[in-house]
Protein backbone atom coordinates (compact mmCIF):
# COMPACT_ATOMS: atom_id res chain seq x y z
CA UNK A 1 0.00 0.00 0.00
CA UNK A 2 1.31 3.01 -0.92
CA UNK A 3 -0.17 5.49 1.12
CA UNK A 4 0.96 6.34 4.29
CA UNK A 5 -0.80 5.21 7.22
CA UNK A 6 -1.12 6.97 11.19
CA UNK A 7 -0.54 5.07 13.60
CA UNK A 8 -2.31 6.55 16.24
CA UNK A 9 -5.52 5.67 14.22
CA UNK A 10 -4.50 2.49 12.91
CA UNK A 11 -4.82 1.74 17.05
CA UNK A 12 -7.46 3.10 17.54
CA UNK A 13 -9.28 1.23 14.76
CA UNK A 14 -7.34 -2.11 16.63
CA UNK A 15 -8.91 -1.08 20.34
CA UNK A 16 -12.39 -0.31 18.52
CA UNK A 17 -12.04 -3.70 16.64
CA UNK A 18 -11.52 -5.77 19.42
CA UNK A 19 -14.60 -5.49 21.04
CA UNK A 20 -15.99 -7.21 18.00
CA UNK A 21 -14.26 -10.17 18.82
CA UNK A 22 -14.08 -10.37 22.50
CA UNK A 23 -15.70 -9.14 25.33
CA UNK A 24 -18.42 -6.31 25.52
CA UNK A 25 -16.16 -4.73 27.93
CA UNK A 26 -12.51 -4.56 28.18
CA UNK A 27 -9.78 -3.19 30.81
CA UNK A 28 -7.13 -1.54 29.82
CA UNK A 29 -4.71 -4.38 31.07
CA UNK A 30 -6.56 -6.86 28.49
CA UNK A 31 -6.64 -4.33 25.73
CA UNK A 32 -3.10 -3.65 26.35
CA UNK A 33 -2.30 -7.83 26.51
CA UNK A 34 -4.42 -8.57 23.91
CA UNK A 35 -2.87 -5.94 21.09
CA UNK A 36 0.51 -5.88 22.37
CA UNK A 37 0.72 -2.20 23.30
CA UNK A 38 1.83 -0.58 26.35
CA UNK A 39 -0.80 0.44 29.12
CA UNK A 40 -0.06 3.66 28.66
CA UNK A 41 -0.10 3.92 25.06
CA UNK A 42 -3.59 2.24 25.51
CA UNK A 43 -4.78 4.99 28.21
CA UNK A 44 -4.25 7.80 25.85
CA UNK A 45 -6.41 6.87 23.06
CA UNK A 46 -8.70 5.25 25.67
CA UNK A 47 -9.28 8.19 26.60
CA UNK A 48 -9.44 10.04 23.66
CA UNK A 49 -11.93 8.46 22.18
CA UNK A 50 -14.17 8.36 25.27
CA UNK A 51 -13.82 12.15 25.32
CA UNK A 52 -15.50 11.76 21.84
CA UNK A 53 -18.21 9.30 22.99
CA UNK A 54 -16.83 6.36 21.21
CA UNK A 55 -16.09 4.46 24.21
CA UNK A 56 -17.63 4.80 28.00
CA UNK A 57 -16.49 3.52 30.58
CA UNK A 58 -17.97 1.35 33.38
CA UNK A 59 -18.28 3.52 37.14
CA UNK A 60 -18.49 -0.23 38.65
CA UNK A 61 -15.30 -2.37 37.33
CA UNK A 62 -13.58 0.83 35.44
CA UNK A 63 -13.64 -1.48 32.24
CA UNK A 64 -14.20 0.00 28.59
CA UNK A 65 -17.52 -0.40 26.37
CA UNK A 66 -18.71 0.91 23.15
CA UNK A 67 -19.87 4.26 23.50
CA UNK A 68 -23.25 6.25 21.85
CA UNK A 69 -21.20 7.58 18.87
CA UNK A 70 -20.39 4.34 17.58
CA UNK A 71 -24.28 3.13 17.85
CA UNK A 72 -25.07 6.91 15.74
CA UNK A 73 -22.26 5.74 13.40
CA UNK A 74 -23.89 2.20 12.90
CA UNK A 75 -27.43 3.56 12.53
CA UNK A 76 -26.07 5.92 9.81
CA UNK A 77 -24.36 3.11 8.10
CA UNK A 78 -27.46 0.75 8.35
CA UNK A 79 -29.62 3.15 7.08
CA UNK A 80 -27.75 4.01 3.84
CA UNK A 81 -27.10 0.11 3.36
CA UNK A 82 -30.09 -1.69 4.37
CA UNK A 83 -30.02 -5.05 3.44
CA UNK A 84 -33.75 -5.37 2.95
CA UNK A 85 -33.64 -2.32 0.67
CA UNK A 86 -30.60 -3.87 -1.23
CA UNK A 87 -32.79 -7.30 -1.54
CA UNK A 88 -35.80 -5.51 -2.39
CA UNK A 89 -36.10 -5.25 -6.37
CA UNK A 90 -34.04 -8.64 -6.54
CA UNK A 91 -36.46 -9.88 -4.29
CA UNK A 92 -39.57 -8.53 -6.36
CA UNK A 93 -38.03 -9.99 -9.53
CA UNK A 94 -37.98 -13.24 -8.05
CA UNK A 95 -41.64 -13.31 -6.92
CA UNK A 96 -42.92 -12.24 -10.32
CA UNK A 97 -40.55 -15.17 -12.09
CA UNK A 98 -41.71 -18.13 -10.08
CA UNK A 99 -45.42 -16.51 -8.49
CA UNK A 100 -44.83 -17.76 -5.29
CA UNK A 101 -44.14 -16.34 -1.98
CA UNK A 102 -40.41 -14.92 -1.04
CA UNK A 103 -39.09 -14.07 2.54
CA UNK A 104 -35.67 -12.33 3.62
CA UNK A 105 -34.74 -12.48 6.95
CA UNK A 106 -31.97 -11.15 9.17
CA UNK A 107 -29.54 -12.70 11.73
CA UNK A 108 -29.84 -10.94 15.19
CA UNK A 109 -28.03 -11.93 17.95
CA UNK A 110 -28.83 -15.69 17.49
CA UNK A 111 -31.83 -14.91 16.49
CA UNK A 112 -33.48 -15.35 12.91
CA UNK A 113 -35.95 -12.65 12.13
CA UNK A 114 -38.41 -12.36 9.21
CA UNK A 115 -37.42 -8.67 8.18
CA UNK A 116 -39.14 -8.84 4.36
CA UNK A 117 -41.93 -10.95 2.77
CA UNK A 118 -43.41 -10.70 -0.95
CA UNK A 119 -46.25 -12.24 -1.39
CA UNK A 120 -46.86 -14.85 -4.55
CA UNK A 121 -50.20 -16.68 -5.69
CA UNK A 122 -50.02 -18.88 -2.36
CA UNK A 123 -53.26 -19.44 -0.69
CA UNK A 124 -51.76 -20.86 2.40
CA UNK A 125 -52.11 -18.89 5.56
CA UNK A 126 -47.99 -18.72 5.56
CA UNK A 127 -46.37 -18.91 9.28
CA UNK A 128 -44.47 -15.94 8.73
CA UNK A 129 -44.59 -12.43 9.15
CA UNK A 130 -42.24 -9.57 9.33
CA UNK A 131 -40.56 -9.09 12.40
CA UNK A 132 -41.49 -12.87 13.88
CA UNK A 133 -38.57 -15.10 14.79
CA UNK A 134 -37.89 -18.01 12.52
CA UNK A 135 -36.47 -21.40 14.59
CA UNK A 136 -33.61 -22.48 12.83
CA UNK A 137 -34.29 -26.47 12.95
CA UNK A 138 -37.62 -26.11 11.63
CA UNK A 139 -37.13 -23.55 8.49
CA UNK A 140 -35.34 -23.40 5.45
CA UNK A 141 -34.59 -20.11 6.20
CA UNK A 142 -32.97 -20.60 9.60
CA UNK A 143 -31.20 -23.85 8.91
CA UNK A 144 -29.33 -22.12 5.60
CA UNK A 145 -28.09 -19.46 7.79
CA UNK A 146 -27.09 -22.07 11.10
CA UNK A 147 -25.11 -24.16 8.10
CA UNK A 148 -22.65 -21.07 7.30
CA UNK A 149 -21.95 -20.05 10.71
CA UNK A 150 -18.79 -21.00 12.09
CA UNK A 151 -18.33 -24.26 13.88
CA UNK A 152 -18.33 -22.32 17.47
CA UNK A 153 -21.32 -20.34 16.95
CA UNK A 154 -23.31 -23.24 15.59
CA UNK A 155 -22.17 -24.78 18.98
CA UNK A 156 -23.16 -22.23 21.23
CA UNK A 157 -26.67 -21.89 19.27
CA UNK A 158 -27.39 -25.76 19.29
CA UNK A 159 -26.60 -26.08 23.19
CA UNK A 160 -29.34 -23.74 23.71
CA UNK A 161 -31.71 -24.30 20.83
CA UNK A 162 -35.31 -25.59 21.43
CA UNK A 163 -35.92 -28.68 19.19
CA UNK A 164 -39.42 -27.82 18.97
CA UNK A 165 -41.80 -29.75 16.96
CA UNK A 166 -44.31 -28.07 15.13
CA UNK A 167 -45.49 -30.89 12.73
CA UNK A 168 -44.55 -34.55 12.27
CA UNK A 169 -41.81 -33.38 10.13
CA UNK A 170 -40.01 -31.33 12.22
CA UNK A 171 -36.99 -32.58 13.28
CA UNK A 172 -36.64 -33.06 17.19
CA UNK A 173 -32.46 -34.12 17.14
CA UNK A 174 -29.49 -32.03 17.51
CA UNK A 175 -27.83 -35.74 15.61
CA UNK A 176 -30.40 -35.28 12.47
CA UNK A 177 -29.94 -31.27 12.48
CA UNK A 178 -26.53 -31.51 11.93
CA UNK A 179 -26.50 -34.40 9.02
CA UNK A 180 -29.01 -31.91 7.42
CA UNK A 181 -26.52 -29.60 7.98
CA UNK A 182 -23.63 -30.81 6.42
CA UNK A 183 -25.76 -31.20 3.12
CA UNK A 184 -26.84 -28.00 3.14
CA UNK A 185 -23.30 -26.84 2.80
CA UNK A 186 -22.50 -28.78 0.29
CA UNK A 187 -25.65 -28.23 -2.32
CA UNK A 188 -25.63 -24.30 -1.27
CA UNK A 189 -29.38 -24.39 0.18
CA UNK A 190 -31.92 -25.20 2.86
CA UNK A 191 -34.90 -27.08 2.52
CA UNK A 192 -38.22 -26.87 4.67
CA UNK A 193 -40.86 -29.49 3.76
CA UNK A 194 -43.52 -29.19 5.84
CA UNK A 195 -41.48 -28.96 9.02
CA UNK A 196 -43.15 -25.49 10.11
CA UNK A 197 -46.35 -25.80 8.58
CA UNK A 198 -48.43 -28.39 7.03
CA UNK A 199 -48.18 -28.13 3.15
CA UNK A 200 -45.68 -25.62 3.10
CA UNK A 201 -41.96 -26.22 1.50
CA UNK A 202 -39.58 -23.65 1.52
CA UNK A 203 -36.09 -23.70 -0.39
CA UNK A 204 -33.27 -21.31 0.84
CA UNK A 205 -30.24 -20.05 0.50
CA UNK A 206 -27.67 -17.56 3.10
CA UNK A 207 -26.48 -14.31 2.30
CA UNK A 208 -23.09 -13.05 3.38
CA UNK A 209 -21.33 -9.63 3.78
CA UNK A 210 -18.65 -8.37 2.34
CA UNK A 211 -16.49 -9.92 5.05
CA UNK A 212 -17.94 -13.47 3.99
CA UNK A 213 -19.79 -13.64 6.80
CA UNK A 214 -23.20 -15.00 6.85
CA UNK A 215 -25.86 -12.63 7.98
CA UNK A 216 -29.24 -13.11 6.10
CA UNK A 217 -31.22 -15.92 4.09
CA UNK A 218 -33.65 -15.67 1.34
CA UNK A 219 -36.52 -18.31 0.38
CA UNK A 220 -39.47 -19.15 -1.95
CA UNK A 221 -42.53 -20.60 -0.08
CA UNK A 222 -44.97 -22.69 -1.88
CA UNK A 223 -47.81 -25.47 -1.32
CA UNK A 224 -45.59 -28.38 -1.61
CA UNK A 225 -48.00 -30.05 -4.55
CA UNK A 226 -46.70 -26.86 -6.84
CA UNK A 227 -42.53 -27.68 -5.95
CA UNK A 228 -43.03 -30.61 -8.37
CA UNK A 229 -40.30 -32.42 -10.59
CA UNK A 230 -40.83 -29.60 -13.30
CA UNK A 231 -41.12 -26.22 -10.96
CA UNK A 232 -38.70 -27.08 -8.12
CA UNK A 233 -35.04 -26.72 -9.83
CA UNK A 234 -36.45 -23.41 -11.38
CA UNK A 235 -36.88 -22.14 -7.08
CA UNK A 236 -33.45 -23.85 -6.44
CA UNK A 237 -31.82 -21.86 -9.64
CA UNK A 238 -33.95 -18.70 -8.73
CA UNK A 239 -33.45 -18.60 -5.05
CA UNK A 240 -29.15 -19.10 -5.03
CA UNK A 241 -28.93 -16.46 -8.23
CA UNK A 242 -30.82 -13.55 -6.07
CA UNK A 243 -29.24 -14.86 -2.83
CA UNK A 244 -25.88 -14.32 -4.85
CA UNK A 245 -26.90 -10.92 -6.39
CA UNK A 246 -28.09 -9.87 -2.98
CA UNK A 247 -24.35 -11.03 -1.39
CA UNK A 248 -22.73 -9.31 -3.89
CA UNK A 249 -24.11 -5.90 -3.59
CA UNK A 250 -22.95 -6.06 0.09
CA UNK A 251 -19.86 -6.41 -1.00
CA UNK A 252 -19.27 -10.65 -1.03
CA UNK A 253 -16.82 -11.96 -3.21
CA UNK A 254 -17.18 -15.57 -2.61
CA UNK A 255 -18.47 -18.44 -5.09
CA UNK A 256 -18.36 -21.25 -4.09
CA UNK A 257 -21.25 -21.42 -1.95
CA UNK A 258 -23.54 -20.44 -5.10
CA UNK A 259 -22.20 -23.23 -7.75
CA UNK A 260 -24.60 -24.84 -9.86
CA UNK A 261 -26.64 -27.63 -8.64
CA UNK A 262 -25.93 -30.92 -10.23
Amino acid sequence: MSERLIQSVERAADILELFLVTKPELSIKEISESLNLSKSTVHGIIKTLEHRGYLQQNPEDLKYRPGIKLFELGNFVGKHLDIANVAKPIIRELVDELNETVHLVSLQRDEVIYIEKVEGQSTLTIYSHIGKRAPFHSTGVGKAILAHLNENDVNRILSSLNMESFTKHTMTKIEDLKVQLQSIREQGYAVDDEEIELGLKCIAAPIFNHQGNVIASISCAAPKMRLDENKLPKVIAGIKRAAALISNSLGYQGKNTYRETR
